[in-house]
């Protein structure tokens, strides 16, 4: 049986630009998927997915959840002795894949490149700047700063419902959080697409309700994710996991800090005025934002020293696509500490700075997420979802997959 090659030079020089750099160096042994606790026996990665690599057949590639379901911990570069660096071959196709499912595609190919970092960081900064400027606040003098804290960054109006401060975020916050939001969703639609073609599940004469489809698949991959039943079974790197699951459940606490304080300040503010000024540092919602941001600290901390040690030991590269988010993410903890401890010592000017600073890295991490790593967390999420699916009764008995 043959099968016609039509390689993507493009494709192959991305991801050699992405860390796949190495990418040539295999001469498929498959050393990689033997030791690889992941890979399946029916569907072994990552050598399928190096073959494909290098013959640059993207198509193949794009639609493969197998690239997803690899979670990088670094057995397959350990065990190589060809130091092609498999993990780091994949990491770079996953790049690829979020610029090519990423919508609109100039923001995807802008976060594609440390060429582009001041641009990445200009655009929200120039945005906040002049909303800012337009707003035409000042800074408090030192005594009311630390009873009103950043509640009047955008200055103050007597329009009760809603304070002025509060208005100007939502004003660039809420579109940013829906572009991000509709992004990922149009992306995952396309991936979703791609896989079912790939596997050649064509349209199932039974489909799932989306009740079904959330609590047979959907659900249970969430609940794998987070418990990091995938992460513990790695061997070369276990320290990602004491990294990975403390960042996980600071972003799941500052999810609930930023909903609740969007109905705190949005809803129930309307009605109860006191809920506009800062919280105080005894109430339970503060109490888990801080320690969300100091989770959120130590966890980066931790990838951030395993991944330089991996770089100095030669088993993994620097890229971009690597560092950008950890930066991202560094700099929303240190700056949202920072500007709370510089309130409580009444340092008005710098703390304007700071919190100025931390609105622009949280913005930076809503806008951007589609198209960088912090993708991993929706692509790989469906990509799990997407083995379960493949693997059960609505496709392999479509008939009638209840009574199979």
């Amino acid at each position: 049986m043959s099968m016609k090659v039509q390689p993507d030079i493009d494709f192959i020089k991305d991801m050699k630009e992405a860390g796949g750099d190495t990418l040539k160096k295999c001469f498929q042994c498959a050393t990689c998927s033997v030791v690889c606790p992941l890979s399946a026996d029916q569907k072994p990665f990552p050598r399928q997915q190096m073959l494909y690599a290098q013959w640059g057949l993207k198509d193949k590639l794009m639609g493969d959840p197998n690239v997803l379901l690899c979670h990088q911990c670094g057995d397959c570069t350990a065990y190589c002795p060809r130091g092609a660096r498999p993990g780091d071959a994949l990491g770079a196709i996953r790049a690829y894949a979020y610029k090519h499912y990423g919508w609109p595609s100039f923001l995807a190919n802008l976060a594609s490149s440390g060429q582009n970092l001041p641009i990445l960081v200009g655009i929200p900064a120039v945005i906040i700047f002049i909303m800012w400027m337009i707003s035409g606040s000042h800074v408090p003098a030192q005594g009311l700063f630390i009873d009103i804290g950043y509640s009047q960054f955008f200055g103050h109006w007597d329009f009760k419902l809603l304070p002025k401060t509060t208005f100007f975020i939502d004003f660039f916050m809420i579109p940013t959080a829906a572009l991000s939001v509709f992004a990922a969703v149009r992306g995952v639609m396309a991936m979703w697409k791609k896989m079912t073609e790939n596997a050649g599940l064509g349209e199932a004469l039974c489909q799932p309700s989306p009740m079904q489809f959330v609590k047979e698949f959907l659900w249970p991959s969430v609940q794998e994710i987070v418990r990091h039943d995938r992460f513990k079974k790695c061997e070369a790197n276990q320290d990602r996991v004491s990294g990975h699951q403390p960042l996980m459940w600071a972003f799941i606490g500052l999810l609930f800090v930023t909903g609740y304080s969007f109905f705190a300040q949005d809803v129930l503010g309307q009605v109860i005025h006191s809920l506009h000024g800062p919280m105080s540092m005894c109430n339970p919602v503060k109490i888990v934002a801080n320690v969300a941001a100091v989770a959120l600290i130590f966890g980066v901390g931790i990838l951030w020293r395993n991944r330089s040690r991996m770089k100095a030991e030669g088993r993994a590269s620097s890229t971009f696509y690597d560092w950008f988010l950890i930066w991202m993410i560094m700099a929303v903890g240190v700056t949202g500490l920072g500007a709370e401890v510089l309130r409580l010592l009444g340092k008005p000017s710098l703390g304007y700075l700071i919190y100025y600073l931390h609105l622009v890295s949280v913005m930076m991490l809503f806008l951007y997420m589609p198209y960088t790593k912090f993708a991993h967390l929706v692509y790989r999420t469906f990509a799990m979802t997407f083995e379960r699916y493949r693997e059960s009764a609505y496709v392999k008995n479509p008939k009638n997959p209840l009574n199979s």
